[in-house]
């Protein structure tokens, strides 16, 4: 499929920019949304292949304004749980068929936009106390699972992570390690499946300056925009992707 055409370009481009405006100044927790909304004009294993190099480079970019600023023992725990998660994540990738891969990321974005209303509403809310470590574990299998299949192991690690009473530096530090990490993981995993090839490549490295200052905006932004606009509007194009990942996948099947 060509990569470069319009359609593919006007979703790409402002996707990736939010990509690095999320995971570098806003927890990570939404960037997933960019891996679904090119999933709407491209196959979403190509999908995930394009994203993430980019967010690769995005980890990079924004891990060194963070640097040492994070929980070492949240980094630890997620960790412990996250790379058997994304192991997991291998075995369905490999077996999946595309509207499979839909479906599952379109029910990830409601799934994500109804616990964050519910949570808005308070009929959701979580406890006070700090979260022990086999829970830190069981979030972290989760994550690693979500972020292999979809790049949206964010949300996961935010319902542990929320009950550590960090401050907010520490989180985003912790939370910019964590998905480092994982995503060198995938990286190496991807390229097992078979799901790098040299026009997925050619494409992330056009892409990359979008990255850079989705990055830029990010850090900077981490002080200075409010969350509440910032998600507001996110949670609004996660909730349409969603549904119209899930209808494409029913009528494909």
């Amino acid at each position: 499929m060509d990569l470069l055409t319009w359609p593919v370009l006007v979703l790409a481009v402002p996707a990736v920019i939010f990509a690095g405006v999320s995971k570098a100044g806003f927890g990570s927790g939404i960037s997933f949304a960019s891996a679904s909304i090119l999933a709407l004009v491209l196959p979403p294993a190509q999908a995930l292949a394009i994203m993430l190099p980019l967010l690769l480079l995005i980890d990079c970019g924004s891990l060194p304004a963070y640097w040492r600023k994070w929980s070492a023992r949240e980094v630890r725990v997620l960790l412990m749980g996250g790379v058997p998660g994304a192991a997991l994540g291998i075995l369905f990738l490999a077996r999946a068929d595309a509207d499979a891969i839909r479906l599952l990321i379109g029910v990830i974005c409601l799934l994500f936009v109804a616990w964050q209303g519910a949570a808005q509403l308070r009929l959701i809310r979580l406890p006070e106390t700090r979260a022990p470590a086999w829970q830190g574990g069981l979030a972290g299998a989760v994550m690693g699972f979500t972020t292999f299949v979809s790049h949206a192991g964010g949300p996961v690690a935010a319902i542990y992570m929320l009950r550590q009473r960090l401050d907010k530096t520490s989180y985003q530090a912790t939370t910019v390690f964590v998905f480092w990490a994982l995503n060198l993981f995938k990286l190496v995993a991807y390229g097992g499946l078979g799901l790098f090839d040299r026009d997925t490549l050619m494409f992330c490295a056009a892409l990359a300056p979008a990255a850079a200052l989705g990055t830029w905006i990010g850090i900077r932004a981490h002080h200075l925009v409010s969350e509440r606009a910032f998600f507001g509007f996110t949670y609004v194009a996660l909730g349409l992707t969603g549904l119209k990942l899930i209808h494409d996948a029913l009528a494909g099947a």
